[in-house]
């Protein structure tokens, strides 16, 4: 893949406020022009976003984006807004991002919102099941001709039948065969049958070259299934195949994991099978079938036991998905649950979520209406549960705020150790990959999540070392690394924008590809349109911080804070943490705030400690407004450092209170709380032992790691405060809530402090030299 760098692009929000239709001063302006609409995006003079300001000029979107240059000079010509775009959206995050994100927007959106029982690609195979099933009033033919048609019309060039797009054995010989012996059933199409058969004897021997990991799930039951009807027919096969000798084998081994008995009285997964077995009772099985009239959302399984019994609840299934997908079914379905549930952590860990909050609320609004005590699976109506999805609708149903037990994943564990489904041959990576990232989403006393995730740990770990991190339900892009990144950075120390940058590498869109009875497609869960958005999304952002960091720098400069030895790369790489966590475009105050403030407070903190008068000073200039000062010529007089020290934390508070949101209190009330904020914490700086600070401390000269409790506990008020969430702040300092909140925020300090997860990363990484486009 090419990598090069993006036309830059000015955001359509600096600070956190709308674009506004305004007219502005040469000198506070950044233009931005496209074919919807030419905005100025302004700030006025006074302002933080002002400061920051590096201008760019761009031509027209119809001739082509151009970036004329970086400049620090002003405009020299007035700009005025000629056009507002046509139609408004809604944001979720309160923003309004660059017009060329618009369609792509309002086509996810829309996406989003048609999902029903879930989109999905034709399988041949399963449609050959459908084809087979004779006429059920006794007449000659087919009950389902369009199953048949849809057959005739679906060769591919190379004489099979499966997944155009991507060659696997296991799928191209289970598809093709199947749709040889419907159409030799009916008598039909006699030179596709001949060319169908002749790509089989020319590829059989590639069965004994294919990884077991992708083979097709109950392949090694399916295919001998079909086997015996080909031979049935008097289908010319090469029956005596050695790469069939494994298959047969495995059979046995499958079917013996589960008497026959005990697999018509309780729900396994060998009922999505059902094709592939004899001696069946059905009169036992017809009471496993789910309430929608399949056999475990199978269409081959459920026309199988149509072809056996004649169910009529069968028959409607199956009519239903005839009809729905033009004569060709899928391998399975529904695949609601599935479809809500992925799309959902597609859309979080590409890092555009925020776009999409209403429409993710109602996803996981239509989980949780269908979350059990004994977990889920991929359809509402299935009436089995399976790890993998259960997992997946824990973690996101926790993380967004509903209330579900750990207690689910009890049913998935025996002797010790997880399995997915009942009966099953063999582990799947992304089950264990999935129930290690539920598991990290746990409280204290949630035994059963951290047996999940030592469990599932070191099976991921164990496969990491043998070099075996694929997956017997799909074909991604990049399994390995996708393991990797949760196993190194576990939720509690995962930077979302870190998180969104590396899964921009590892997301295959519309290449990635699903492993059931044959390979399928879920277009609103893999697909180019998420990607091309997450792209576009991440170069904007990515532009907009390198701005900020432009202007960080002028601050910094301003500060005279290199006096005290701190370097650019200590505020860089404070600037790191805060963007990596909080990076969206309407949060470029809490940016800010973030910054300045973990700068500014280590550098005072260690500078008071050197000397106790120095203590004194400060919390006297704090205790003391702007005008005392003016009023006493003698305030630090003849102490340049503290004067430093004493001017930039005045000039940050009244910046932080210009820039914080509006609040109904007014802009003193945000002044005084920030003062506040700063006063407290240095109070704790003077009762602070100096001798515990020096041998606790994390902070070495020069560095910018936020130092201590109280300083975590400041930024996080400021932040808040300029974030307009000013009741936050009151209730974290006048109620027992904010004292509990304090208190577990204090011992996550500590339990963290000794794990500096990034001090081996290089700041530049992401706002510098991380690549831009894919």
């Amino acid at each position: 893949m090419q990598l090069h760098p993006p036309p830059a692009r000015a955001s359509g929000i600096f600070g956190s406020r709308r674009c506004a239709l305004l007219q502005v001063k040469q000198s506070d302006s950044c233009l931005v022009r496209s074919k919807y609409a030419t905005t100025v995006l302004m700030e006025p003079a006074s302002t933080r976003s002002a400061r920051w300001m590096v201008h760019a000029t761009y031509v027209s979107h119809a001739e082509g984006t151009k970036v004329a240059g970086l400049q620090t000079n002003p405009m020299k010509e007035e700009t005025r807004i000629t056009k507002q775009p046509e139609k408004p959206l809604y944001f979720d995050d309160h923003e309004v991002p660059e017009v060329d994100f618009l369609p792509l927007i309002y086509q996810v959106r829309a996406m989003l919102r048609s999902m029903n029982d879930g989109e999905i690609s034709i399988s041949a195979y399963d449609t050959a099941w459908v084809a087979l099933v004779p006429r059920l009033d006794g007449g000659d033919g087919p009950q389902f001709m369009t199953s048949v048609n849809w057959i005739i019309n679906n060769q591919l060039p190379d004489n099979s039948w499966g997944d155009a797009a991507l060659f696997s054995a296991y799928d191209r010989m289970m598809n093709t065969l199947a749709c040889v012996v419907a159409l030799t059933k009916w008598s039909l199409e006699p030179s596709k049958c001949k060319k169908g058969l002749s790509f089989l004897e020319d590829n059989m021997w590639r069965l004994t070259k294919e990884d077991l990991e992708p083979m097709p799930v109950g392949f090694e039951i399916a295919f001998p299934s079909l086997i015996e009807a080909a031979r049935s027919l008097g289908i010319e096969f090469p029956y005596e195949h050695n790469a069939l000798q494994s298959i047969y084998y495995n059979r046995e081994v499958k079917l013996n994991l589960i008497p026959k008995d005990l697999m018509h009285n309780i729900l396994t997964s060998f009922l999505y099978s059902l094709e592939g077995m004899l001696g069946l009772d059905w009169q036992k099985l017809l009471k496993l079938k789910s309430s929608d009239g399949s056999f475990l959302c199978s269409p081959s399984a459920t026309a199988y036991a149509l072809m056996q019994t004649g169910d009529n609840k069968c028959f409607e299934y199956i009519s239903m998905i005839v009809k729905k997908f033009n004569g060709g079914v899928p391998n399975v379905y529904p695949v609601d649950l599935f479809e809500h549930l992925w799309a959902v952590d597609r859309l979080e860990r590409l890092g555009i979520s925020r776009y999409f909050e209403r429409e993710i609320e109602y996803c996981m609004d239509y989980v949780k209406r269908y979350w059990t005590e004994e977990g889920i699976c991929w359809a509402r109506n299935s009436n089995v549960a399976d790890l993998d999805d259960t997992s997946m609708a824990f973690r996101l149903l926790r993380l967004h705020g509903y209330d579900v037990s750990p207690s689910v994943f009890k049913h998935f564990e025996k002797d010790g150790e997880f399995f997915c489904l009942v009966g099953q041959s063999s582990q799947a990576i992304t089950g264990m990959y999935n129930m290690n990232r539920a598991a990290q989403i746990s409280f204290p006393g949630e035994d059963i999540l951290q047996h999940a995730r030592a469990f599932s740990y070191k099976y991921l770990r164990e496969r990491e070392a043998q070099g075996t991190v694929c997956d017997k339900w799909i074909i991604s892009k990049d399994l390995p690394g996708e393991v990797q990144y949760t196993l190194d950075f576990p939720w509690y120390a995962n930077l979302p924008r870190l998180e969104a940058r590396t899964y921009l590498d590892q997301y295959g869109g519309s290449d990635d590809v699903w492993i059931g009875k044959t390979l399928y497609r879920m277009p609103l869960v893999n697909n180019n349109t998420y990607l091309e958005l997450a792209r576009l999304d991440f170069n904007s952002c990515q532009v907009l911080h390198q701005l900020e960091w432009h202007g960080l720098q002028k601050w910094f400069t301003r500060s005279g804070l290199k006096v005290f030895q701190v370097a650019p790369e200590d505020v860089l790489r404070t600037y790191f943490l805060a963007v990596a966590s909080i990076f969206e475009p309407s949060r470029a105050n809490e940016r800010f705030a973030w910054t300045t403030v973990s700068v500014l407070a280590n550098t005072i903190s260690t500078h008071i400690h050197s000397n106790f008068t120095r203590k004194e000073r400060m919390v006297q200039f704090l205790q003391h407004g702007p005008h005392e000062q003016n009023d006493d010529p003698s305030w630090f007089k003849g102490n340049t450092k503290d004067d430093i020290l004493a001017s930039a934390l005045q000039q940050l508070i009244d910046t932080l209170a210009q820039e914080a949101l509006p609040s109904r209190e007014g802009p003193n009330y945000i002044h005084n709380l920030l003062r506040c904020a700063w006063n407290e914490w240095m109070i704790e700086q003077i009762y602070t032992d100096d001798d515990k600070y020096t041998k606790s401390s994390v902070m070495q000269q020069g560095s910018c790691v936020v130092n201590g409790k109280q300083t975590c506990l400041l930024l996080v008020k400021v932040i808040e405060i300029c974030a307009g969430r000013t009741g936050e702040v009151q209730s974290m300092i006048n109620n027992v809530h904010g004292a509990r909140f304090i208190q577990l925020a204090s011992s996550i300090y500590d339990n963290l402090h000794h794990k500096q997860l990034l001090s081996q990363v290089n700041p530049y990484y992401l706002i510098t030299f991380m690549p831009h486009r894919v």
